[in-house]
């Protein structure tokens, strides 16, 4: 076995899957020199699922829901993309008014995408305030999409020559709305962090990259334009509609991160802009081409005439995908997202193969972070990848169910499991021994399991036969109460809300405290050593943790109502 030559005072460490920053999708092994960076081995194929051969035994209709997969926080270029490469294939003409809609979703999905760049960014290099900020934003934006499509996240909206439905009324004021609103939300978001002198010292200067290295590891999207290269596909491409609007490639030269995050912050804006020019200017017409719904091919025209009559099933549209090849491109919020296509006179691709930004952008970060010190490692590294599921929204709950639902909760899924379980049991018991017994408390005997614990406290004898019986059975009586009534004792108000509760802070401990002594009690009653070092021993854990932690908690909750 060859062992590697290491100096003494490196130290190895292995940042993910796990860790906090990365979401579960990277591994890092990374050298350490103390703080300093010397060297950094990404490890790939945590979040594989085989898109691309899903791709190759479907047809692009059938495929379209799996899409937004590919990137959930800009769903809408995911599915561009997918309708995209066949309608160049087949030469498919989309409505102007189809296109209109398709640049404001697209952008939109470009503004929710940097929205939830810019919040855990901030969050991994030490600032927790912009990270509930930018829900604020997103979550108006999935509201336009749930209002145009009916859903918030997976959308399944574009088609081939179109989109699947037009906007509904009242969508675009709401819209114009929601720009106007939102560029008051990047003024805030500069003024916060723009000029901050803690974010300037942990970005400015941090993880340089060059012209001509931008170019060699075939960078895109901000990472590349941060470059100081103008290179945007909307401008490139011209596809879509994005040529009849009136918008600036967005670019620094500086090539550090700060210049990264600048880029993507006047994208922002762009994007309003954008969005604004193609809602005053949304043309009349059908909103997806009808003439693409015809089938290519029939093979049984009677039995598609039975079938459709009779059984109702009714074959999606689709056609056929001509024997040629092409690569098609969108400018997705990361970079540039690519589907290269080939086609053999089929319903299903032969081959498509996807050209994902971040996977491209991130083979450059070993690189960048080399001779950096540990913390910048977040810093860079969610530049390049941008990918990450956070929790749409938080619920508070207050009152009296903030009080019982933590209690009753875990009670019920472990009854509801236990009963569950012994069904279970009883009915395979019952068909291997070929009878049906006659044991059965309920319907099908769900609640056998409650007969079976009754008549068990009742029949069998539990005590010790030296022990104090009378005073045995109360103790763990005296335990159990003493905390039930603990919350008898909670002010509340007259809709349910903690109104004030130091009034019974010191009640509270008081009959907390009662509990040790029915432990003790049974401890003492079983008439046996053993038994009465457990109860000593449960009631000083109770007396030395459970109580201050009580305390602790009321203390926090007096401070938080205050």
């Amino acid at each position: 076995m060859n062992v590697p030559a290491t100096r003494e005072d490196l130290m190895i460490v292995n940042m993910g899957p796990h860790h906090p920053s990365m979401h579960g999708v990277l591994r890092l092994i990374v050298t350490l020199d103390g703080e300093d960076v010397i060297d950094c081995e990404p490890i790939l194929g945590y979040l594989h699922r085989g898109m691309e051969k899903i791709a190759e035994n479907r047809t692009i209709i059938q495929y379209l829901p799996y899409v937004t997969r590919w990137d959930y926080l800009a769903t809408m270029f995911t599915e561009a993309i997918t309708v995209n490469a066949p309608e160049q294939l087949g030469n498919i003409q989309v409505p102007k008014r189809a296109s209109y809609i398709r640049v404001i979703m697209l952008e939109l999905s470009r503004i929710a995408s940097h929205l939830l760049w810019l919040g855990p960014f901030m969050a991994d290099i030490g600032a927790q305030t912009p990270f509930f900020y930018i829900f604020r934003e997103r979550e108006l934006v999935y509201d336009l999409f749930e209002a145009a499509t009916g859903m918030r996240m997976m959308h399944n909206y574009f088609r081939i020559g179109g989109v699947a439905a037009d906007l509904p009324y009242g969508w675009i004021d709401k819209c114009l709305d929601f720009c106007d609103y939102f560029l008051t939300g990047v003024s805030e978001y500069q003024k916060l962090i723009t000029r901050n002198p803690i974010f300037l010292e942990r970005v400015e200067g941090v993880g340089i990259i060059g012209v001509e290295e931008a170019i060699n590891w075939g960078l895109s999207g901000p990472m590349l334009r941060a470059s100081g290269i103008q290179w945007d596909l909307r401008k490139v491409d011209r596809y879509e509609c994005y040529d009849e609007f009136d918008w600036e490639v967005q670019w620094q030269k500086e090539g550090d991160s700060l210049s990264r995050y600048l880029v993507r912050i006047g994208e922002m804006v762009e994007s309003i802009k954008i969005i604004q020019q193609a809602l005053e200017g949304i043309p009349g017409g059908p909103y997806e081409n009808l003439e693409i719904r015809c089938f290519d091919r029939v093979r049984n025209p009677e039995l598609n005439d039975f079938d459709y009559r009779f059984i109702s099933k009714k074959p999606s549209p689709t056609f056929e995908l001509s024997k040629q090849e092409l690569y098609v491109r969108v400018e997705a919020p990361k970079g540039e997202l690519g589907v290269f296509l080939i086609g053999d006179q089929n319903v299903f691709p032969w081959r498509w193969k996807i050209r994902p930004p971040g996977f491209i952008n991130l083979q450059i970060l070993p690189q960048l972070v080399k001779r950096m010190k540990l913390a910048d490692i977040m810093t860079i590294l969610v530049q390049d990848i941008n990918s990450f599921s956070r929790l749409e929204y938080l619920k508070e709950v207050y009152g009296m169910i903030w009080v019982l639902v933590p209690i009753f909760t875990p009670v019920l899924g472990i009854t509801i499991g236990v009963l569950a379980i012994v069904w279970l049991e009883r009915e395979i018991s019952a068909g291997l021994q070929q009878r049906i017994g006659p044991e059965y408390a309920g319907p099908l005997g769900i609640l056998q399991a409650l007969a079976d614990g009754t008549k068990l406290l009742f029949k069998e004898n539990l005590l010790p036969s030296r022990g104090d019986t009378r005073l045995f059975s109360i103790g763990p009586s005296i335990a159990v109460i003493s905390i039930l009534l603990s919350y008898l004792i909670i002010p509340f108000g007259s809709n349910l809300v903690l109104s004030d509760l130091n009034i019974g802070v010191f009640l509270w401990i008081a009959i907390s405290s009662i509990a040790p002594i029915g432990l003790l009690m049974s401890g003492y009653g079983s008439n046996n050593k053993y038994s009465f070092l457990g109860g000593l021993r449960a009631a000083a854990q109770s007396i030395s943790y459970e109580i201050p932690l009580t305390l602790c908690v009321l203390s926090i909750s007096l401070r938080a109502i205050r």
